[in-house]
Order: structure tokens, then sequence, then C-alpha cells
């Protein structure tokens, strides 16, 4: 039991220095190489990002456990926005710019609408990995178009300060080389651990994949997003959060589908209960962040308040039938309030648009 905890934790830091590592290395290869500090942010550090979910959905996909990899993108998804943003909002509210809710969000939402399309057949095939790979190579192709025609110079400078500079080009090279390898290695232990632990308490892996590994492999996210607000940097959250979700979505399924030779199955519990609940978080995303452009403190409890009650039903779900007071609470308390709440942020969606028709 301690070994496999202990794999686990293990392999949690490896991941992290590994991605860091990567990024590291491939941003300082790339502006040494030309590319401006924008392209290389909204390219080379938003697939790192997402380097971890990758690593260990193709591993797990790999080693044959499927409902780790499928479960790993949905529960990461779900944590994103649930658990991220809404710690991140009530530490400080959120700013949400407007392209985002303008194409961002859309394309979040689209991609979520795309897999549970694909997977409905229960299963991802090959030709849906080449799908969902091929939309990810769009999506980038036009964040670099869209890229060249930035003028705003606050956005450019805000890049170029994030953006590490300095360094040899063998020595970048060295930091890839390093990354890789721990994605690798971390993404293994990761693996092994989860299954390990997954037998001992006698729950699914599907269950380890959306809680456990979905958790531990958006650290890094919910890390930078709870620091950039106590920071004051309230608008980096967001963007973070919707760009990870549609990298998960249609690289990482996208890239397991194609490694998996299309035998990568999507478990009838995950098309039922936890795709839809996915889905339907995406959808929330529109008019609360519209509302003002801002995430408050109230939206962030909100937010959290579904993240526990979400956990909560699959742990109890997996113990055996719900019991029938956590059912009605949900049917009679938590639902009905969700539905008000997204009644309430699109009414103030309606003003806010009525407010600024030029928008």
């Amino acid at each position: 039991m301690l070994l496999n905890i202990g794999l686990i934790l293990g392999g949690f830091v490896v991941l992290v220095f590994g991605a860091d590592w990567l990024v590291k290395g491939a941003s300082r290869l790339a502006l040494s190489l030309g590319m401006t500090p924008l392209i290389v942010g909204l390219t080379v550090v938003a697939f790192g990002t997402s380097a971890p979910e990758l690593a260990v959905s193709v591993a797990s996909a790999w080693s044959g456990q499927a409902d780790l990899a499928v479960g790993n993108v949905i529960g990461s998804n779900i944590a994103n926005i649930l658990l991220i943003l809404g710690l991140s909002a009530v530490v400080a509210p959120l700013v949400v710019h407007q392209q985002l809710v303008r194409l961002d969000v859309p394309i979040m939402l689209g991609a979520s609408v795309l897999f549970y399309t694909l997977a409905l057949d229960g299963r991802i095939s090959m030709v849906d990995g080449a799908l969902l790979a091929g939309s990810i190579v769009l999506y980038v192709t036009f964040l670099i178009r869209q890229s060249r025609r930035e003028k705003n110079k606050a956005v450019l400078a805000e890049y170029e300060g994030a953006m590490e500079s300095g360094g040899s080009m063998p020595m970048d090279i060295v930091w890839m080389v390093a990354g890789l390898v721990g994605l690798v290695a971390g993404a293994q232990m990761l693996v092994e651990g989860a299954v390990s632990l997954a037998r001992a308490f006698g729950v699914s892996e599907l269950m380890i994949g959306l809680t456990v590994l979905a958790i531990g492999t958006s650290l890094p996210e919910l890390a930078t997003s709870v620091v950039a607000a106590l920071r004051g940097e309230r608008d980096i959250a967001v963007g973070n959060v919707v760009g990870s979700n549609i990298f998960n979505l249609l690289s990482v399924l996208g890239f397991t589908g194609l490694v998996s030779l299309g035998q990568l199955p999507v478990a009838p519990a995950a098309l039922t209960l936890d795709i839809p609940v996915m889905l339907g978080v995406a959808l929330l995303c529109m008019p609360i962040f519209r509302a003002g452009f801002t995430v408050t403190r109230a939206n962030g409890a909100f937010f959290l308040l579904c993240y526990g009650a979400y956990i909560g039903w699959l742990v109890v779900s997996n113990s055996g039938t719900p019991p029938s007071w956590m059912s009605v609470s949900l049917l009679s308390g938590l639902i009905p309030t969700a539905i008000l709440f997204t009644m309430v942020s699109f009414v103030r969606y309606v003003s806010a648009e009525k407010a600024t028709p030029d928008h």
C-alpha cells in the first residue's frame, strides 16, 4: 500500500519537473530559432501545460488501462473549471477577456460535444483519434495566425515578460530530453501506482482516473492559477484553464487514440455520467463568464460546491448504490440550485449584451 502511494506521489513530482524542464528547453530553443514570445506562449507553453495529462493517458493506453486514460482527461477538464477556477475565484474575482467568450469557450464546448459524439459508440477509433488530433493542429494554426495580427502592446509585453530567454542551444536540447524522460518515467510510475491502488481498494480504474490522476495532473495549473490570483494577475487563470481543456480534449485524447491504434474504449459509466457532467460544466461557463466578464467569489464558491458534490457522488457510487438521501439532495437541492444559478447568470448575460450592443 505504502509503495503504491509512494509511486503515485513520486510520479506526480517527476511529472511536474519533467513538464517544467520540457517547456523551459523548448521555449528557449523556439525563441533562439526566431519565434516570437507570443507564438511560443500560445503553442509550446500551451502544449506543455497538457504534457502531464498526455504522458499519463498515453502510458495508460499503452499499458491497456484505457479507463485511466479517458478518466484522466474527463476528470482533469472537470477539475480545471470547478476546482481550479473555483479556488482561484474565491481568492480573488477573476477577469475574463472578451475573446475567450467569443472564441475559446465555444471551441471548448464544441470540442466537448465532438468527443462525446465520437465516444457514443463506446470507443475512440483511429479515425476519431485522427479527427481530434487534426482539430488541434487547425486550432494551433489559427492561434498562430491570430497572434501575428496582435497589436496590443500590453499583451505582447505580458508574453515577453513571461518567456525565459538565454542559454545555449545544446543546453536547451538537454532540458528538453530531460523533460521528456521525466514525463515518461513519471507517467509510468503514476500508472503503476494507480492501478495497484485501485485493485487494493477495490475501486474502478475509471474512478482513479477521474479523481486521483485528474487532480494530480492538474496541480501545476492549480498552483499557477491560485498564485496568479494572489498576485493580482486575475486574467491568467481563466485563459489557462480554457486552453488546457481544449488541448486535453483534442491533443491528449487524439494522440492517445492514435497510439492505442483505435482500441481506446470509453466506459458506459463515463458516457452516462462523467462526460455529460463535463459538457454541463463547459456549458455553464458561457453565461457565467459573459456576465460582467468576471468570475466572482460567489461563482467560485458555487464551482467548489459542485465539485464537492460530484466527487462525493463518485465515492459513494463506487461503494455501492448511493443512499436515497444523497439522490434526493441532488435532485431537490443541488441540481435546482445549479439551474437557478445558471438562469441568473444568463439574465446577467443578456443584460450585459443589451448594455453593450457594440460588443
